[in-house]
């Protein structure tokens, strides 16, 4: 069963078209990874996808709502409800600790806090975060990339979005990130959907997508 379907998608950039009639059907618990060279339009897909570029044309239809038909109030419901995100740039507070950052999502919601912190602290666990009261403006790279995953995980997302999540991250700390992931994906049945360039990654894909001239070409 689709939890994404997306419709001759095109965007322009300054009269330049970036993302050309692209189709996408994104599976409930799928792995779906998408490859393309520096500049074709990757985050700008997950913009979209994310319903945080609207500047598109096409259609957009995530759990069966119609994006085009919602106002930006319930857009950002339906970004809480459904959405979890990893942010290519990470976009942390620095002034925060790691718990902190990790729960921000659910105190936007409006969600339970006792039971976020909790989550965030076991996430936080098994990618090897300290837990302590550091700010993420102390953490390395590696480690504040793995706090933005951890973030994207805490609201339990249907659907995780993910810029080139393990990029900051060596191979061995790469690995660990994505057992996780997978565990978590089988466990609780999210699709992700990230741009991916290690092939090692890659292998584990059920879907390889590449994105060229504007559309998505399908790989395996």
């Amino acid at each position: 069963m689709s939890i994404i379907q997306a419709s001759k998608i095109s965007r322009s950039f300054e009269g330049m078209e970036v993302l050309s009639g692209l189709d996408l059907t994104v599976f409930n618990g799928e792995f779906l990874a998408i490859t393309g060279r520096s500049g074709v339009g990757k985050s700008t897909l997950l913009a979209i996808l994310g319903t945080h570029d609207r500047d598109f044309i096409g259609n957009l239809s995530i759990a069966g709502h119609d994006t085009r038909k919602l106002k930006s109030s319930e857009l950002a419901a339906l970004r809480r409800k459904y959405l979890g995100f990893v942010f290519q740039d990470f976009h942390l507070l620095s002034s925060l600790n790691a718990i902190e950052n990790v729960i921000l999502p659910v105190v936007f919601s409006g969600g339970n806090l006792e039971l976020a912190r909790s989550q965030a602290e076991d996430i936080l666990e098994m990618l090897s975060v300290r837990t302590d009261q550091t700010k993420t403006s102390l953490l390395s790279r590696g480690e504040r990339q793995r706090v933005a995953v951890a973030r994207g995980l805490v609201n339990k997302p249907s659907i995780l979005l993910a810029d080139e999540p393990s990029a900051s991250l060596d191979e061995e700390s790469e690995q660990i990130l994505f057992n996780l992931l997978d565990h978590l994906r089988k466990q609780q049945g999210f699709a992700i959907i990230a741009v991916i360039h290690s092939k090692s990654i890659l292998e584990r894909a059920d879907r390889i997508l590449e994105l060229k001239d504007g559309v998505l070409h399908e790989t395996i």
